[in-house]
């Protein structure tokens, strides 16, 4: 049984986009699309409204196929040492996820699929996404239909933005991706775009991609389907 593959790119702004948009290309080479993580605000006050090249940019990319997933509000907004959306109640994670909704849409970057900074949601967040209108989670170690109430387990294979980025642990994420493509599950590579202009990580995520290729890993993005889907959900 073959598997799936799912790249995705969080951290995406002005001063990272040049390496996002070479690493999109050396995918595209192989057939790949890629789904990208996006927030109104990131860290050090960045403001995705005040960056009308990167909005271009993205909006471009889901035009020939890559996918915008939300990825938060505001995560400098949360004091906690978790990551937003992590610790949340109902309430709160509302207000956030229909401030966000409002934002992209005025972007003409409306997206129906959710992934929260860090990967991790509150119970509050899980009741708010479908109330909000969002069909998709993307979790830290499943991919969740949040209509059907299904849920595909596959585990995120993250370089950055919370994850380790050393060359031990690049290693070790190869292996691992490779095991997971060999049993024809679902290989979830994501990676922060600061990443990509660094030798070591970028090699490591063009490794990830070319072997679950290899083992015969179809290329997808997340995506909510409404009629039957390949392992649910991905």
């Amino acid at each position: 049984m073959s598997g799936q593959l799912i790249v995705s790119v969080s951290g995406i702004s002005a001063q990272t986009l040049s390496a996002v948009d070479a690493f999109c290309w050396h995918l595209g080479d192989r057939g790949v699309p890629v789904s990208l993580l996006v927030a109104p605000r990131l860290k050090g006050g960045y403001r995705l409204d005040e960056d009308p090249a990167t909005v271009a940019w993205v909006a471009g990319r889901r035009r020939v196929g890559d996918a915008v997933v939300l990825h938060g509000y505001d995560e400098a907004a949360t004091q906690r040492r978790r990551a937003e959306f992590a610790v949340l109640p109902a309430h709160e994670a509302n207000l956030r996820l229909m401030a966000a909704d409002r934002i992209m849409d005025h972007l003409g970057l409306r997206t129906r699929l959710f992934a929260a900074p860090g990967w991790a949601v509150s119970d509050g967040v899980l009741k708010a996404l479908p109330r909000n209108g969002f069909r998709l989670l993307a979790g830290s170690t499943g991919i969740t239909d949040l209509v059907r109430g299904s849920t595909a387990s596959a585990r995120v294979l993250g370089i950055g933005a919370g994850y380790l980025a050393e060359a031990w642990w690049c290693r070790t994420l190869v292996l691992s991706a490779q095991r997971t493509a060999r049993r024809g599950g679902i290989v979830r590579l994501a990676v922060s775009a600061r990443q990509l202009s660094k030798p070591g990580p970028l090699q490591a995520s063009l490794d990830v991609v070319d072997l679950a290729l290899l083992h015969g890993c179809a290329p997808d993005v997340y995506r909510w389907q409404s009629g039957p889907a390949l392992q649910d959900v991905a």
